[in-house]
């Protein structure tokens, strides 16, 4: 799908179909009530077929005097609640209209709307990654694919060609196609997405945009001493990987370092999960996924930023050779872990690979896991839960997750916790029981990073949907790009 700007007139744009705005009160946009004065009342006539409730839709066609094949109403709801949350509501409800209409083109005549402060780059930006979720589909893995719907090829926004706003749909084009990469490796099944080809997807960036990238062995971990990552894929046929991709753009600056958990099955191993629902295990590498995705949308925009993806993937199997509950590990740290609960495993290879990314001296280290039920009981499946070492990275993170709609909540990680970590065999347990699940894994965590300014984003409820809707989000890439960006000035 191609995104434009363009300045339009709704009534004369020659498109497939010009979507527009209505109020609950039956009030039109400015955009609609050109259309409504050149259709010679049209548009009130059909109001009485349109409620105006946020979500709601209308297709009219062949209006007398508009140059459109079809005009399509969209219900904004009440105009005093006319906010963020609502002009996504509407985005959404356009583009699943778009998307069950078959048209070759339209223009949007929602990206103009006030939307509280926000400036119309904001806009720009949550309309393009709108209809680019609208449309994604994955079906390479059917015999029997149903016949190719209609797409939408081209969409204009109606503004004005000012270079901000060229620069917010390079951003939104190159997110939604991150997005999309992270989409696609989490919905694919595990005997596919294994951590060779994780590894094999990066070396395709690498070469797609000129990216350094290396991949370590097992044979390499075990040299550095990383036990804790080796204990955790030691039952396992695939080989694990730890591969690092570097995307730099941005001279003399420290890069981010993104650390993404990528178990790319979790049978939870010797402390086996439950049957029922063990198939979305295969979501559990979307850490890694959204590493990749956020990386492939930096470099597609060629944002002036340096990161370095730090991906340690593997998988979680029981069998003769697999860690069991009581076993002591050396971590790449020194420290030793003592094992409580083999599906506690998550934290175990991102400790080591926080350790690692030390080596990089970053400015920052983000991780990014599916890392607690516990995060989805406190949390839902609404916000990503964060934890952080440093207020004022805290603080970043929750500026641009807010500014991403791609939203966080802030959980506490005071030292009180630690104390559930407590081991008579070792320097930890890896788990502290089922109270505050969440807090005391971040706290796991947070041993491992106390030379680094670094946060945690819990992302075990946003990172896949279940039932009807079963599938991967994609997120937190729209936050990590926009953390991204803002943190290097651009805001």
């Amino acid at each position: 799908m191609e995104f434009s700007t363009k300045t339009l007139s709704p009534e004369t744009a020659k498109s497939g179909c010009v979507v527009l705005g209505v109020y609950a009160d039956k009030s039109l946009t400015p955009s609609a009530r050109r259309v409504d004065q050149r259709s010679r009342g049209a548009l009130r006539k059909a109001l009485a077929d349109l409620s105006g409730k946020l979500g709601s839709t209308l297709l009219l066609r062949a209006l007398a005097g508009v140059a459109a094949e079809r005009v399509l109403l969209v219900g904004l709801g009440e105009k005093k609640d006319f906010g963020e949350a609502a002009y996504r509501e509407a985005l959404r409800a356009a583009a699943g209209a778009l998307r069950d209409l078959g048209a070759k083109d339209a223009a949007l005549f929602l990206v103009d709307l006030k939307v509280n402060e926000q400036p119309l780059s904001w806009n720009l930006r949550h309309a393009v990654l709108a209809l680019s979720e609208a449309f994604y589909r994955f079906d390479q893995l059917k015999s029997q694919k149903k016949a190719a719907e209609p797409a939408l090829a081209a969409v204009t926004l109606p503004l004005p060609p000012a270079a901000q706003l060229k620069q917010a749909l390079a951003e939104a084009q190159a997110t939604a196609e991150g997005v999309a990469l992270a989409r696609t490796l989490g919905n694919l099944p595990s005997n596919v997405c294994t951590p060779s080809y994780l590894a094999d997807e990066a070396r395709k960036l690498a070469r797609q945009f000129k990216l350094e990238v290396e991949v370590l062995e097992r044979r390499d971990m075990e040299k550095l001493g990383m036990g804790a990552f080796l204990a955790v894929t030691s039952a396992s046929h695939q080989p694990p990987k730890l591969i690092v991709l570097r995307y730099n753009n941005a001279k003399n600056r420290k890069p981010l370092a993104l650390v993404g958990k990528g178990i790319t099955f979790d049978t939870g191993g010797i402390s086996l999960k439950p049957a029922a629902e063990m198939d979305e295990m295969k979501f559990d590498m979307s850490g890694a996924g959204s590493v990749l995705g956020t990386i492939r949308a930096l470099a597609g925009m060629k944002a002036p930023v340096n990161v370095v993806g730090v991906i340690p993937t593997c998988e979680n199997m029981p069998g003769g050779h697999a860690i069991k509950p009581g076993d002591v590990v050396k971590t790449l740290s020194g420290q030793t872990v003592e094992i409580l609960n083999t599906d506690a495993e998550g934290r175990l290879i991102l400790c080591d690979a926080l350790t690692y990314a030390e080596r990089f001296k970053p400015d920052v280290v983000l991780d990014i896991a599916t890392l607690t039920g516990a995060c989805v009981i406190a949390l839902g499946h609404i916000a990503t839960g964060l934890f952080a070492n440093d207020q004022k990275l805290a603080d970043e993170v929750r500026a641009a997750a807010d500014d991403a709609w791609d939203r966080v909540w802030q959980m506490p990680l005071w030292e009180d916790y630690q104390e559930g970590l407590r081991s008579n065999f070792a320097d930890m347990a890896n788990i502290g029981g089922r109270p505050g699940g969440s807090i005391t894994a971040a706290s796991f965590l947070a041993r491992f990073t106390r030379k680094l300014r670094w946060a945690h984003l819990d992302i075990a409820g946003t990172a896949w949907k279940s039932g009807r809707e079963k599938g991967s989000t994609g997120r937190p890439v729209p936050l990590l790009v926009r953390f991204a960006l803002r943190h290097a000035g651009r805001k």
